[in-house]
């Protein structure tokens, strides 16, 4: 499936409209033409250039769109696409849900986003599951798909995240320690002064440095990786919120529940729920 798709399935809507994420639409052609929406799209899109080559406007800009190359399109932002060869490869995941715009807010995923991944397997995977559940499961595909649509767009957030970071070098360089002991220890409590000791840096500029490149605050960004743990256990495990908020590095169920919603729109319950083959 992860080689040629042509073919789309759009499923039906009003039996998960009421989710916080669900998909709208999941496709792709070998054969890509000429789309011009002037008042954009009624829903969210990633696309992705699986082969050939295109070129993406929006506003003022002009993007070329390569091979292995994703492009995300926010619901209602004016754009055009186009191929620049005879055969362009396009595959695209549509998506809605009443907590989509507070989700990509906190995501900083407000305006078009081009990225080129160094791996997209990942992605690749769970778009082939999406695809297989719709076109498989006429009774719960639907629900299977939420959770996994949810899980494509974290992901997608997390290749532009690490693409931030590579865009600048020198920044990188300096962050890097810093990153590489909140990997080590973000279940644990600790100063921001540890960071910037492992960086060699001042707290201020660690600040400064990691505004400039991650667009968020080291205790953001903590907390985010934090998130990232604690969906991985709720889709991968039957652990209690309790277990899965102390193996994360949260100090407590309770509190666990109110930073998971705040950021991701759903419950901690409500998104392992959409994790499941049939609704909770």
């Amino acid at each position: 499936m992860a080689g040629k798709v042509n073919n789309h399935v759009y499923p039906y809507i009003e039996q998960v409209k009421d989710l916080p994420v669900f998909l709208t639409g999941i496709g792709g052609t070998e054969y890509h033409g000429h789309t011009r929406r002037t008042e954009g799209y009624c829903w969210h899109q990633i696309l992705y250039s699986a082969k050939g080559n295109g070129t993406l406007k929006y506003g003022a800009t002009t993007v070329t769109l390569t091979d292995n190359c994703y492009f995300f399109l926010p619901a209602n932002v004016p754009h055009e696409y186009y191929p620049n060869c005879e055969k362009w490869d396009v595959r695209w995941v549509v998506f809605d849900g009443y907590a989509c715009d507070q989700i990509l807010e906190q995501l900083g995923l407000t305006k078009p986003v081009v990225v080129t991944p160094d791996d997209n397997t990942r992605m690749l995977k769970l778009f082939d599951k999406m695809f297989v559940a719709l076109k498989t499961d006429k009774v719960y595909g639907n629900y299977t798909c939420s959770g996994l649509v949810y899980q494509y767009l974290m992901e997608f957030h997390r290749l532009v995240s690490d693409k931030s970071v590579a865009g600048g070098a020198d920044r990188s360089d300096i962050l890097m320690p810093a990153l590489n002991y909140i990997e080590e220890h973000f279940r644990e409590d600790f100063p921001v002064t540890i960071l910037a000791d492992e960086a060699g840096i001042t707290p201020q500029y660690l600040c400064r440095v990691f505004r400039q490149t991650m667009n968020i605050r080291p205790n953001e960004y903590i907390t985010r990786r934090r998130l990232q743990e604690a969906m991985q256990l709720l889709a991968d495990t039957d652990a209690s919120l309790s277990e899965i908020a102390l193996n994360s590095g949260f100090s407590d169920a309770g509190y666990f529940g109110t930073v998971f919603k705040k950021y991701n729109g759903m419950t901690p319950m409500e998104y392992r729920n959409a994790n499941n083959t049939k609704p909770g």
